[in-house]
Formats: C-alpha cells, structure tokens, sequence
C-alpha cells in the first residue's frame, strides 16, 4: 500500500513523499497514524543523521521515518496476535525499547510516527511496546511521550536514608525541587507532575530569562493552581537577579533544593544548579546536549561532603508511561500545557529542521491532511477570514487558551478525517 510520511536520508535531509509499504507479515501489526508531536530529540537526529547512536549506517538507501510522539488506531492486524489486538482501537507506542538502542522513529524504515501509516515489527510487539489506549482524544497519546520522560527524570533521582545504605529513588517528599530554564514544552509539564505526584515537593522554584515565557507559564499553571494542590510555585527571572545563587537560595531559606532538574542544556544553567543544592540534593541533567563534549564545572568538595549527586536521565520505562497516561486520564495533569501550535503532516519537514528557531511550546502534527503550522496564539486573527479558525479559538478559550478534544475533533472532521 501507499504511505506518506517524512523520512531520513542524511543529517539534515528529511523528505516528505510516498513510497511503498509491504504487507504486513502474519506476526507484525499496521497502524494508521493521526498525530504526531515533533520532539526536540528528533531535531538533534536529524542534524546528526547517521551520526547519531540510535540511527543505522544506510540511511541513504532504506531511509528511516521520523516522529516517535505519536498516536492513532490499529488498522490492520496480523494473525498472530489477532487475540490481542483489534482493528479500529487506539493505540500507544512505548518508544524506549527494552534492551536495544533501536527505536521507532530511529531506526525502522516502516515504523516511525511522521508518517499515514506504519508497521509495528513483531520483537517490538513482544517487548510490550504497543499498549492499549481507552482515551478519547490522539493528543494527549502524543504528548504522553513527553510526559513519560519526564516522569522518568523524576524517578531518576534519589536520595539516601540516614544511618543506613539505602537510597530512596524520586524526588523528596516534602523537599525544594528547582526546575532550571523550566517555562518551555517540557519545563511545563515537569511542573504539571510536580503538582500532581504522590510524593509532593514543598516549593517548586521555575526559572527563565524570558518575561514573556513566564507570563505564558503562569496563565496554564497559576501560583494559585499550585497552592490549592498544597505547593508553594515561585517563577523567577534569573536575567533580572543581580545574584541568581543567593537570590535563589534565600527563596528556600538558605537551606538549598534537594532535587535540581537542568531543563536547557547550557553551562551556566548547570553550574547554578550545582551551587543551590541543599544537602543530599540531586541534580538531573534532563536537557540533552547535541554537543558530546558538553562539560561543566561542578563543585565534586560537595559529593563527598555534602552527600550531592549529579545524573542525567533520556526517557523512561513502561511504567512512567502507564502513570503518565493514568494521570492524563484522571485529569491530574494536563499534557495541553506543553503544545503551542498545530499543523499537518506537510509541516513537520521544515518544523524539524527549524524547530529551535520556532518559539512557543510543543508542536503537535496530525498526519492525515495537510496544514501550515500554525500557533494557537493566531487562531483568532485568521478567524476573521476563516471561519474553521474561529471556531479553533472559540474552543481553545473555553479551556484556558490551550489545545482540548473539542477543537481536535473540530479539525479532524474538518478535514474528513
């Protein structure tokens, strides 16, 4: 059958076209893709190409699909598992494939999210990685990926017990947790969890250097909103600090942040995290470097004094993923947050490429039509000669600016999807 999707041939040579998927093999599964959200990881793949640990050799000749934050139904079903999976119900793609470096969107000439449809092989069908989906909107499976990791960053961390050998694993309850350059797509949603997670932080200090991300930040998650859940939230310009360390510092008293999660991949970002950890803090170097000699100065007198530790964290494990998509399920985070601006599958080539160029949060694509990206911010201004905009932004203002399952609906019916 006929495909249409965005595949890799070389760093920084991404094509959208059609090209020819096979029939699927008794042991595999073919999905038909509705949306895929475009991730910062996929633009360090796509400058880095084969260059790229998880992206194979001969791209050139068997070009890989990109995407791994995707979503959709289950269209054709192979007979061995025909008991467990059924044509027509949702679907999710756990990304992180146990015990390989492979992955969709990576990896796999015919498995991939930036495409109409794909084919799920049957090692990865094996490993657990293609759920069931009760929910009713592709959105939030989209963006469930992003949430996952970011749940994985969370259970990266650890503390230890005193007078004992034992370490806790996650952030401390009851503790100061510091999210660094923290009001982009992912800062929002590592806010989102901290809020909504078993073991609540006493103060979650954000900070950025733009006002203008701040203020965004603070419209989808209020000091109000945070309080009500029994968290102190601070959000802070660290541009405007004449003494970020201190000024930081004595927002906890002095006593420091027991959990620092560096959400921009910059020096000085990382060596301010180093400096305000509190006793047995644990910084997490969430934010992915493209560049592989990427270093710090770090104070390593404290590591051994001072009990601090110092981890990075890329994805996470089945489960955050279970958790990320029970929490969406029951309300208690919302992964809207994090998308800015929509589009259709003929955006998501120079989106990747230009993706760090392109303000805003998250960028979520439907696959099935054609749409220029578009911010929700401009919904309604085209909405004065458009009349399916107005109606986009109608839906989006009914529920705090953000991106909801009546205007996803709006627009897949729209466009006869």
């Amino acid at each position: 059958m006929k495909a249409k999707g965005v595949r890799m041939y070389g760093a920084k040579d991404i094509r959208l076209e059609e090209f020819e998927l096979p029939e699927i093999k008794e042991d595999e599964v073919l999905l038909k893709v509705m949306s895929d959200s475009i991730c910062m990881s996929t633009w360090k793949e796509v400058k880095l190409g084969s260059g790229h640990i998880r992206v194979p050799d001969d791209i050139a000749d068997h070009p890989v699909i990109i995407g791994h934050e995707f979503s959709g139904v289950i269209e054709q079903v192979g007979s061995k598992w025909a008991d467990e999976y059924k044509e027509g119900e949702r679907f999710v793609v756990l990304p992180g494939i146990p015990d390989q470096m492979g992955a969709p969107g990576y990896s796999y000439e015919h498995f991939g999210g930036a495409v109409t449809y794909c084919i799920v092989p049957n090692d990865v069908i094996e490993k657990g990685c293609l759920l069931h989906y009760d929910g009713d909107a592709f959105y939030e499976v989209s963006v469930s990926e992003p949430m996952y990791c970011i749940i994985g960053g969370y259970m990266a961390n650890y503390h230890t017990k005193p007078e004992t050998h034992e370490h806790f694993i996650g952030a401390k309850e009851g503790g100061n947790i510091a999210i660094l350059g923290g009001c982009g797509p992912m800062g929002l949603g590592a806010i989102s969890y901290a809020l909504a997670m078993e073991n609540k932080p006493k103060m979650v200090v954000v900070t950025e250097i733009n006002d203008d991300r701040i203020n965004r930040a603070r419209e989808v998650i209020s000091e109000e909103d945070a309080k009500a859940r029994g968290v102190e939230l601070h959000y802070v310009n660290t541009a405007k600090m004449d003494d970020e360390v201190k000024e930081l510092m004595d927002l906890t008293g002095g006593e420091g942040y027991h959990d620092v999660f560096v959400y921009a991949p910059v020096k000085a970002i990382a060596e301010t995290g180093n400096k305000i950890l509190a006793f047995d803090g644990c910084m997490n170097l969430f934010a992915g470097p493209a560049d592989s000699g990427f270093s710090a100065d770090m104070n390593l007198y404290d590591c051994h004094y001072r009990n601090t530790k110092l981890l990075g964290s890329s994805g996470g494990i089945k489960a955050d993923l279970l958790e990320a998509l029970d929490l969406i399920a029951k309300k208690e985070v919302n992964p809207a947050v994090m998308i800015t601006h929509v589009g259709g599958i003929d955006s998501i080539v120079d989106t990747t490429l230009r993706l760090p160029e392109i303000p805003g949060g998250k960028k979520l694509t439907y696959t099935q039509f054609e749409m220029p990206l578009t911010a929700i911010d401009d919904f309604r201004k085209l909405g004065e000669t458009d009349p399916l905009f107005a109606k986009l932004a109608d839906a989006c203002d009914k529920n705090q600016g953000l991106w909801n399952k009546e205007a996803e609906e709006m627009l897949l019916d729209h466009f006869g999807v």
